[in-house]
Protein backbone atom coordinates (compact mmCIF):
# COMPACT_ATOMS: atom_id res chain seq x y z
CA UNK A 1 0.00 0.00 0.00
CA UNK A 2 0.98 3.42 -0.72
CA UNK A 3 2.08 5.38 1.99
CA UNK A 4 0.59 8.63 0.44
CA UNK A 5 -3.13 6.14 0.38
CA UNK A 6 -4.06 8.69 3.64
CA UNK A 7 -3.82 11.29 5.23
CA UNK A 8 -1.89 12.04 8.91
CA UNK A 9 -4.26 10.32 11.59
CA UNK A 10 -3.78 13.34 13.70
CA UNK A 11 -4.87 15.33 10.83
CA UNK A 12 -7.86 13.16 10.26
CA UNK A 13 -7.92 13.47 14.54
CA UNK A 14 -8.68 17.33 14.41
CA UNK A 15 -10.99 17.43 11.76
CA UNK A 16 -13.37 14.90 13.46
CA UNK A 17 -13.63 17.25 16.43
CA UNK A 18 -13.55 20.48 14.74
CA UNK A 19 -16.57 19.07 12.86
CA UNK A 20 -17.89 17.61 16.02
CA UNK A 21 -17.74 21.30 17.33
CA UNK A 22 -17.90 23.28 14.52
CA UNK A 23 -15.20 25.16 16.59
CA UNK A 24 -11.52 24.93 16.09
CA UNK A 25 -11.41 26.27 19.85
CA UNK A 26 -13.64 23.67 21.20
CA UNK A 27 -11.13 21.04 18.91
CA UNK A 28 -8.03 22.44 20.69
CA UNK A 29 -9.04 21.95 24.07
CA UNK A 30 -10.35 18.40 23.62
CA UNK A 31 -7.40 17.53 22.06
CA UNK A 32 -5.07 19.46 24.51
CA UNK A 33 -3.48 21.52 21.62
CA UNK A 34 -3.69 25.15 20.31
CA UNK A 35 -6.08 26.43 18.29
CA UNK A 36 -3.69 27.30 16.07
CA UNK A 37 -2.50 23.82 15.63
CA UNK A 38 -5.49 22.06 14.96
CA UNK A 39 -6.45 25.16 12.51
CA UNK A 40 -2.89 24.44 10.48
CA UNK A 41 -3.78 20.45 10.78
CA UNK A 42 -6.82 21.25 9.09
CA UNK A 43 -5.66 23.26 6.32
CA UNK A 44 -2.67 20.33 5.48
CA UNK A 45 -6.06 18.45 5.05
CA UNK A 46 -7.36 20.58 3.25
CA UNK A 47 -4.56 20.75 1.21
CA UNK A 48 -3.97 17.06 0.87
CA UNK A 49 -7.48 16.56 -0.70
CA UNK A 50 -7.40 19.41 -2.88
CA UNK A 51 -10.88 21.00 -1.82
CA UNK A 52 -11.99 22.51 1.59
CA UNK A 53 -13.64 21.27 4.59
CA UNK A 54 -14.97 23.98 6.01
CA UNK A 55 -16.26 27.53 5.60
CA UNK A 56 -14.55 29.94 8.04
CA UNK A 57 -17.61 31.96 9.01
CA UNK A 58 -17.49 35.21 11.27
CA UNK A 59 -19.69 33.20 13.83
CA UNK A 60 -18.20 30.39 13.37
CA UNK A 61 -17.68 27.14 11.45
CA UNK A 62 -19.59 25.44 8.69
CA UNK A 63 -18.77 22.25 7.10
CA UNK A 64 -18.89 22.14 2.96
CA UNK A 65 -20.19 19.25 1.06
CA UNK A 66 -16.65 17.45 0.87
CA UNK A 67 -17.03 17.91 4.58
CA UNK A 68 -19.93 16.77 4.68
CA UNK A 69 -19.73 13.41 2.91
CA UNK A 70 -16.04 13.03 4.29
CA UNK A 71 -17.07 12.55 7.67
CA UNK A 72 -19.11 9.52 8.18
CA UNK A 73 -16.19 7.97 6.76
CA UNK A 74 -13.13 9.52 9.15
CA UNK A 75 -16.36 8.73 11.81
CA UNK A 76 -16.28 4.49 10.66
CA UNK A 77 -12.67 4.90 10.66
CA UNK A 78 -11.84 6.22 14.03
CA UNK A 79 -14.85 3.80 15.96
CA UNK A 80 -13.56 0.60 13.82
CA UNK A 81 -10.05 1.48 14.90
CA UNK A 82 -11.26 1.38 18.58
CA UNK A 83 -13.20 -1.20 18.23
CA UNK A 84 -10.00 -3.24 17.24
CA UNK A 85 -7.88 -1.71 19.78
CA UNK A 86 -10.40 -2.47 22.70
CA UNK A 87 -10.02 -6.19 21.42
CA UNK A 88 -6.94 -6.12 22.09
CA UNK A 89 -6.98 -4.53 25.00
CA UNK A 90 -8.91 -6.60 26.50
CA UNK A 91 -6.79 -9.74 25.28
CA UNK A 92 -9.56 -11.05 23.26
CA UNK A 93 -10.04 -12.30 19.97
CA UNK A 94 -13.36 -12.25 19.73
CA UNK A 95 -15.91 -8.87 19.11
CA UNK A 96 -17.63 -7.68 21.71
CA UNK A 97 -20.97 -6.42 20.58
CA UNK A 98 -21.87 -3.32 22.51
CA UNK A 99 -25.95 -2.45 23.51
CA UNK A 100 -27.16 0.53 24.71
CA UNK A 101 -30.26 0.33 26.21
CA UNK A 102 -32.16 2.79 28.91
CA UNK A 103 -31.83 1.00 32.67
CA UNK A 104 -35.91 0.01 33.34
CA UNK A 105 -35.35 -2.32 29.70
CA UNK A 106 -31.88 -3.55 30.85
CA UNK A 107 -33.23 -5.12 34.08
CA UNK A 108 -36.74 -5.78 33.49
CA UNK A 109 -36.83 -7.01 30.13
CA UNK A 110 -33.28 -7.69 28.99
CA UNK A 111 -31.39 -9.54 32.36
CA UNK A 112 -34.35 -12.38 32.42
CA UNK A 113 -33.93 -12.90 29.18
CA UNK A 114 -30.49 -13.00 28.12
CA UNK A 115 -30.32 -16.84 29.13
CA UNK A 116 -32.10 -17.54 26.35
CA UNK A 117 -29.71 -15.70 23.81
CA UNK A 118 -26.68 -17.06 25.19
CA UNK A 119 -28.10 -20.22 25.10
CA UNK A 120 -28.51 -20.09 20.92
CA UNK A 121 -25.11 -17.65 20.84
CA UNK A 122 -22.87 -18.94 23.39
CA UNK A 123 -19.87 -17.82 21.17
CA UNK A 124 -21.10 -14.06 21.73
CA UNK A 125 -20.31 -11.29 23.98
CA UNK A 126 -22.82 -7.95 25.10
CA UNK A 127 -21.60 -5.03 26.66
CA UNK A 128 -24.59 -3.38 27.89
CA UNK A 129 -24.04 0.01 28.63
CA UNK A 130 -27.17 2.00 29.99
CA UNK A 131 -28.38 5.26 30.70
CA UNK A 132 -31.29 7.79 32.59
CA UNK A 133 -32.45 9.35 30.13
CA UNK A 134 -32.96 8.69 26.15
CA UNK A 135 -29.58 9.98 24.46
CA UNK A 136 -29.99 13.29 21.83
CA UNK A 137 -28.69 11.40 18.92
CA UNK A 138 -27.46 8.43 18.20
CA UNK A 139 -24.87 6.94 20.68
CA UNK A 140 -21.57 6.79 18.09
CA UNK A 141 -19.71 3.94 20.58
CA UNK A 142 -23.48 1.68 20.19
CA UNK A 143 -23.81 -1.10 18.08
CA UNK A 144 -27.07 -1.69 18.38
CA UNK A 145 -29.58 1.03 20.20
CA UNK A 146 -32.32 -0.03 21.99
CA UNK A 147 -34.24 3.08 22.98
CA UNK A 148 -38.34 3.95 24.36
CA UNK A 149 -39.77 6.67 22.49
CA UNK A 150 -42.20 9.26 23.17
CA UNK A 151 -44.15 8.08 19.56
CA UNK A 152 -45.33 5.31 18.05
CA UNK A 153 -43.80 5.64 14.79
CA UNK A 154 -40.14 4.91 15.03
CA UNK A 155 -37.21 6.84 13.40
CA UNK A 156 -35.48 6.09 10.19
CA UNK A 157 -33.00 3.28 10.91
CA UNK A 158 -35.54 1.42 14.09
CA UNK A 159 -37.82 -1.21 14.27
CA UNK A 160 -40.89 -0.74 16.95
CA UNK A 161 -40.55 -3.40 19.23
CA UNK A 162 -43.63 -2.74 21.49
CA UNK A 163 -47.46 -2.35 21.84
CA UNK A 164 -47.97 -1.61 25.21
CA UNK A 165 -51.23 -1.01 27.28
CA UNK A 166 -50.31 0.60 31.37
CA UNK A 167 -51.79 0.23 34.70
CA UNK A 168 -50.60 0.21 38.26
CA UNK A 169 -48.86 -2.62 39.10
CA UNK A 170 -48.32 -3.47 43.67
CA UNK A 171 -46.89 -6.62 45.67
CA UNK A 172 -48.74 -9.72 45.98
CA UNK A 173 -50.79 -9.25 48.90
CA UNK A 174 -50.97 -5.64 48.95
CA UNK A 175 -54.45 -4.36 50.74
CA UNK A 176 -55.52 -2.15 47.75
CA UNK A 177 -59.04 -1.86 46.11
CA UNK A 178 -59.71 0.96 43.66
CA UNK A 179 -61.99 2.50 46.05
CA UNK A 180 -59.12 2.95 48.57
CA UNK A 181 -56.66 4.04 46.07
CA UNK A 182 -55.96 7.83 47.30
CA UNK A 183 -55.07 6.60 50.42
CA UNK A 184 -52.24 4.93 48.57
CA UNK A 185 -48.33 6.17 47.35
CA UNK A 186 -48.32 5.97 43.86
CA UNK A 187 -45.02 5.72 41.98
CA UNK A 188 -44.47 7.10 38.81
CA UNK A 189 -41.45 7.90 36.46
CA UNK A 190 -41.40 11.55 35.52
CA UNK A 191 -39.72 10.58 32.05
CA UNK A 192 -43.20 8.81 30.81
CA UNK A 193 -46.50 10.35 29.01
CA UNK A 194 -48.61 7.26 30.78
CA UNK A 195 -49.95 9.46 33.65
CA UNK A 196 -52.23 8.42 36.44
CA UNK A 197 -54.83 10.11 35.86
CA UNK A 198 -54.84 8.81 32.12
CA UNK A 199 -55.43 5.93 33.31
CA UNK A 200 -57.69 6.56 36.27
CA UNK A 201 -60.27 7.70 32.95
CA UNK A 202 -59.64 4.64 30.98
CA UNK A 203 -60.26 2.78 34.57
CA UNK A 204 -63.76 4.80 35.01
CA UNK A 205 -62.29 6.17 38.43
CA UNK A 206 -63.42 9.73 39.29
CA UNK A 207 -62.10 9.72 43.03
CA UNK A 208 -59.43 11.75 43.88
CA UNK A 209 -55.55 10.75 43.25
CA UNK A 210 -52.97 9.17 45.32
CA UNK A 211 -50.29 10.45 46.82
CA UNK A 212 -47.58 10.55 43.50
CA UNK A 213 -43.97 10.06 44.17
CA UNK A 214 -41.66 10.76 41.72
CA UNK A 215 -38.53 9.38 40.27
CA UNK A 216 -35.95 9.88 37.37
CA UNK A 217 -36.40 5.99 36.39
CA UNK A 218 -39.27 3.28 36.26
CA UNK A 219 -37.10 0.83 37.61
CA UNK A 220 -36.75 2.68 41.20
CA UNK A 221 -41.10 2.76 40.90
CA UNK A 222 -41.34 -1.35 39.92
CA UNK A 223 -38.84 -1.65 43.00
CA UNK A 224 -40.60 0.18 46.05
CA UNK A 225 -44.21 -1.36 44.60
CA UNK A 226 -42.27 -5.22 44.58
CA UNK A 227 -41.10 -4.17 47.97
CA UNK A 228 -44.86 -3.27 49.69
CA UNK A 229 -44.32 0.66 49.37
CA UNK A 230 -47.17 1.19 47.43
CA UNK A 231 -48.50 1.18 43.79
CA UNK A 232 -46.02 1.83 40.74
CA UNK A 233 -47.61 2.64 37.25
CA UNK A 234 -46.19 0.53 34.87
CA UNK A 235 -46.43 -1.05 31.05
CA UNK A 236 -46.26 -4.72 29.60
CA UNK A 237 -42.42 -4.46 28.27
CA UNK A 238 -40.70 -4.17 31.89
CA UNK A 239 -43.90 -5.57 34.05
CA UNK A 240 -44.67 -8.92 32.32
CA UNK A 241 -41.53 -10.76 33.93
CA UNK A 242 -41.88 -9.23 37.09
CA UNK A 243 -46.02 -10.22 36.91
CA UNK A 244 -45.12 -14.11 35.37
CA UNK A 245 -43.06 -14.58 38.26
CA UNK A 246 -45.08 -13.25 40.89
CA UNK A 247 -42.98 -10.32 42.04
CA UNK A 248 -45.50 -7.70 41.09
CA UNK A 249 -49.59 -8.36 40.56
CA UNK A 250 -52.11 -5.95 38.64
CA UNK A 251 -54.67 -5.01 41.08
CA UNK A 252 -57.39 -3.89 38.54
CA UNK A 253 -58.06 -5.00 35.32
CA UNK A 254 -58.23 -1.98 33.84
CA UNK A 255 -55.79 -0.78 31.02
CA UNK A 256 -54.81 1.95 28.79
CA UNK A 257 -52.90 2.31 25.66
CA UNK A 258 -49.52 3.76 25.52
CA UNK A 259 -47.94 6.24 22.63
CA UNK A 260 -44.43 5.04 23.51
CA UNK A 261 -42.54 2.42 22.28
CA UNK A 262 -39.33 0.04 22.30
CA UNK A 263 -37.68 0.55 19.26
CA UNK A 264 -33.93 -1.20 17.83
CA UNK A 265 -31.70 0.05 15.66
CA UNK A 266 -28.35 -1.19 14.57
CA UNK A 267 -25.94 1.26 14.12
CA UNK A 268 -24.82 1.71 10.06
CA UNK A 269 -21.12 0.72 10.94
CA UNK A 270 -22.61 -3.03 12.30
CA UNK A 271 -25.03 -3.25 10.03
CA UNK A 272 -22.50 -6.42 8.12
CA UNK A 273 -21.50 -7.50 11.65
CA UNK A 274 -22.98 -11.38 12.21
CA UNK A 275 -23.27 -10.20 15.70
CA UNK A 276 -24.91 -7.14 15.56
CA UNK A 277 -27.61 -8.55 12.78
CA UNK A 278 -27.96 -12.05 15.47
CA UNK A 279 -28.66 -9.98 18.21
CA UNK A 280 -31.59 -7.94 16.36
CA UNK A 281 -33.13 -10.55 15.44
CA UNK A 282 -33.18 -12.21 18.44
CA UNK A 283 -34.88 -9.61 20.25
CA UNK A 284 -37.46 -8.77 17.36
CA UNK A 285 -38.22 -12.34 17.38
CA UNK A 286 -38.57 -12.04 21.58
CA UNK A 287 -40.79 -9.32 21.22
CA UNK A 288 -42.84 -10.79 18.44
CA UNK A 289 -43.82 -13.84 20.91
CA UNK A 290 -44.93 -10.95 23.16
CA UNK A 291 -47.07 -9.20 21.13
CA UNK A 292 -48.74 -11.57 18.40
CA UNK A 293 -50.29 -10.40 15.42
CA UNK A 294 -48.22 -7.10 15.29
CA UNK A 295 -45.43 -6.48 13.14
CA UNK A 296 -42.26 -4.42 13.39
CA UNK A 297 -41.73 -1.29 11.17
CA UNK A 298 -38.95 -2.46 8.22
CA UNK A 299 -38.75 -5.62 10.43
Amino acid sequence: MSRRAFPPLNHLRAFEAAARHLSFTMAASELNMTQSAVSQQIKSLEGYLGQPLFYRRPKGLELTAMGKNYLPTVRDAFQTLGRGTRMLRDGSLRATLSVQCNLTFSVYWLAPRLQRFYARHPELRLNITTAIWEPMGPVEEADVEIRFLSRSDPPDGFDRLTWDSFYPVCAPGYDVSLQDVAQHRLFYCTAMLTTWQSWAEAAGYTGPAPQVSHSQVLAMALSAAENGAGLAMAHDCVARHAIETGRLVRPFEAVAEMTESYCIGVNPAAQNRADAQAFASWIKEEMAAEYPGLTAVGA
